[in-house]
């Protein structure tokens, strides 16, 4: 079998992830170059400017993991020179540069992967099989409980687009791929209580976000930037048949019974350590794909629809009410083409 030749852009704490994974983990795959002007060290392929990567004549596949504002430029490029895409969440803070991104790629015939890492945990695919399977009966309501060990630097925050579209926007795309339906209603309450840095910034570090579905059903997701005790990854899905949950992911499962009470090993510190396994099957995933010529399992039409579920839980916060998906898809594209956006 062939090897797909890849390139990776941005070699921070995700490109890193995915270039240790691809070079080590994943057969059939061959990292030809990176580019990163910031990273000096000898990973044993060259590190050359993205566009000399992008333009490589053996390159077929680029790795996007640089800052957000840099993603839409790139995915257009690579459309331009022929390169399949796989490109880290969130495509770009702007709806009408995805949009313009995403008929790119369709007018080149190349493929597009964004990167929502979680559908590939095994517990959270359990779930998602459970609902499949009809094991939970009529599925009634599902709560998300995500919270980071530790807000971001100030400098990252001022280019994030916001913790909805950073860092819920991984829930907003859970809510969709365990439910299997759309989204079309959000309330979100939020306020700043953990971090100096976030109120500078003029974000949000706390929130608790309803969902409601296309057939009435409900999601509510709770996130906050600061839980001193670890990475907080827990869902919950309650049907007529029962329920299901998954709980935090621990170093190990021992308890310590003593006089004081009873003690356990806290949550994995933060998603390299949590999600050490889905990034793999991801890439993996993005990999097989390419070898096989079949879509990808995470379209950019997914990433567009988890970030219209974001930018309406900005609005829903600013505005103190619920605010439809509709909306949001008009206000930002038009009337006409925001139909398209939502049945498609």
């Amino acid at each position: 079998m062939k090897n797909i030749k890849v390139g990776v852009i941005g070699m921070g704490r995700i490109g890193k992830i995915h270039f240790d994974n691809l070079k080590n983990q994943i057969e059939h795959v061959e990292v030809l170059a990176i580019s990163d002007p910031f990273f000096t060290k000898n990973v044993g392929v060259p590190n050359i400017s993205s566009e000399e990567l992008i333009q490589h004549k053996d390159i077929e596949a680029v790795i996007i993991c640089s800052p957000t504002d840099t993603h839409a430029d790139y995915i257009s490029l690579c459309a331009k020179a022929g390169k399949h895409v796989f490109c880290e969440k969130p495509h770009d803070l702007s709806i009408t540069r995805v949009l313009e991104t995403l008929q790119e790629v369709r007018d080149s015939e190349v493929k597009l992967m964004l990167g929502f890492n979680r559908r590939f945990d095994p517990n959270f695919q359990k779930i998602r099989s459970l609902v499949q399977a009809g094991e939970i009966g009529d599925v009634h309501l599902l709560k998300i409980t995500s919270r980071d060990p530790a807000p971001p630097s100030l400098e990252y925050l001022k280019s994030s687009g916001g913790m909805f579209l950073d860092m819920t926007i991984h829930d907003f795309d859970m809510a969709r791929f365990i439910m299997g339906k759309e989204v079309v209603e959000v309330f979100a309450v939020a306020g700043a209580f953990v971090s100096e840095d976030v109120v500078l910034a003029g974000d949000v570090d706390t929130a608790v976000i309803t969902l409601k579905y296309e057939d009435g059903t409900m999601a509510v997701i709770d996130n906050s930037r600061k839980a001193i005790y670890g990475y907080d990854q827990r869902l919950e899905i309650f049907g007529s048949k029962g329920m299901a949950k998954v709980d935090n992911n621990k170093p190990d499962t021992h308890i310590l019974y003593n006089q004081n009470g009873a003690h356990g090993a806290l949550p994995l510190n933060f998603f390299m350590e949590r999600y050490t396994m889905s990034y793999k099957v991801e890439m993996q995933k993005f990999v097989d794909a390419l070898l096989d010529d079949q879509p990808f399992p995470i379209s950019g039409v997914d990433g567009l629809k988890a970030m219209l579920i974001a930018l309406a839980a900005q609005q829903s916060v600013i505005k103190n009410k619920p605010i439809t998906i509709r909306e949001i898809s008009e206000e930002k594209v038009g009337a006409e083409y925001s139909e398209q956006i939502i049945v498609k």
